[in-house]
């Protein structure tokens, strides 16, 4: 038994020393605020962005950084996780690419300006950031970042592509259309996603973490604008069912195109990141994660069930920050706190909530 116990732990040591020796040339993200290190704020901090003032950035940096959180978000745990910088907003003229970049940015969608202006949504998109830019603008950098030899620099790069389609939804529920309308969507918004990633792998691309979207259900932002006196609309833990509904149909279909992808491109290795199941999870298991709470809000002006109120949001006159936001899944409502992160980032490379995990002997 102790031969066999010393023989266990001996396997564990190499695993974990293989996944320690893992490494790449760069990181490059794509997204929108929920890991934009910011492309938004590269031409100034306007003072009408909520996210550009404080409380945000408190935790960590001491100061607003443009990111939506109170300090470090998922990208910036993957590069030190793998001995990188922060990634570099791809916006910023003076940055060197040659590590990683961030093409997201706060406000982006997956699909184009002509989509929501055929709903007639286009007052609801305020920010164009979508997929296709956000491809055009790596594209621009590669040439400072690999030169003539972007093959082989990019197959030994990190890729993280999204989440798209939060905005995309959120375009539609708070233009009035109502959850069934929206999914209709999902074909065309998923289909966006996965020629992106085709997209990449053509560029040379083979590692790439693709992750689906969130329990919107469960958010208090969702839970205070769509709330509702029936019991029946909500689930055991308290979430808004059709609107978690919509994120698990939107991820089923994500995950049967990643599926797709993978066979077409053997060579591949493209990840499936659980964004759902690892956000649900802490809402159904709080203290697992040292959570006090799953729905109060960290930083709001004290307002409403969930601490959240659309014209006293974190960041303006009126608003605070809890004494312990790592005692927070939500930050502000909208964005989970840097603790909430940091515990998706550990689930993405375990492969706890990321299918295969982004660390691999």
């Amino acid at each position: 038994m102790r031969m066999a116990g010393a023989a266990a732990a001996l396997v564990a040591l190499l695993c974990a020393s293989s996944a320690a020796a893992q490494s790449y040339n760069a990181i490059f993200n794509f997204g929108d605020s929920i890991t934009d290190t910011g492309n938004l704020c590269t031409n100034g901090k306007p003072s009408s962005i909520t996210f550009t003032q404080p409380p945000y950035g408190e935790t960590y940096f001491g100061t607003p950084t443009c990111r939506c959180c109170d300090g470090r978000v998922i990208v910036d745990f993957l590069s030190s996780k793998f001995g990188l910088p922060f990634l570099p907003p791809s916006k910023s003229t003076t940055a060197d690419f040659k590590k990683g970049a961030n093409m997201a940015i706060t406000g982006a969608t997956a699909m184009d300006a002509p989509f929501f202006r055929s709903l007639g949504l286009s007052d609801k998109i305020w920010n164009n950031g979508p997929i296709s830019y956000q491809l055009q603008w790596f594209q621009q950098i590669t040439s400072s970042v690999c030169g003539s030899d972007c093959k082989s620099y990019l197959a030994n790069s990190l890729f993280v592509f999204g989440e798209f389609g939060g905005n995309d939804y959120n375009a539609m529920l708070f233009g009035n259309y109502n959850t069934d309308q929206a999914s209709t969507y999902t074909p065309q918004i998923v289909s966006t996603i996965a020629n992106g990633v085709e997209k990449l792998i053509a560029m040379g691309a083979t590692d790439i973490v693709v992750p689906g979207v969130l329990p919107i259900g469960c958010f208090p932002i969702y839970l205070t604008l769509y709330g509702t006196s029936n019991s029946g609309d909500y689930d055991g833990l308290g979430c808004l069912k059709k609107f978690n509904d919509l994120s698990t149909n939107h991820n089923n279909q994500l995950k049967s195109q990643i599926a797709s992808l993978q066979s077409k491109y053997a060579s591949a290795r493209i990840m499936y990141a659980d964004f759902f199941g690892g956000v649900y999870d802490m809402v159904k298991n709080p203290g697992s994660y040292g959570f006090s709470t799953a729905f109060q809000t960290c930083c709001g002006s004290g307002g409403g069930k969930f601490n959240y109120q659309n014209s006293a949001r974190c960041g303006m006159s009126g608003a605070y920050a809890c004494s312990n936001p790592a005692a927070h899944l939500s930050w502000d409502g909208i964005h989970l706190t840097e603790a909430a992160y940091k515990q998706i980032t550990d689930g993405w490379l375990n492969g706890a909530h990321c299918s295969p995990a982004i660390l691999h002997s």
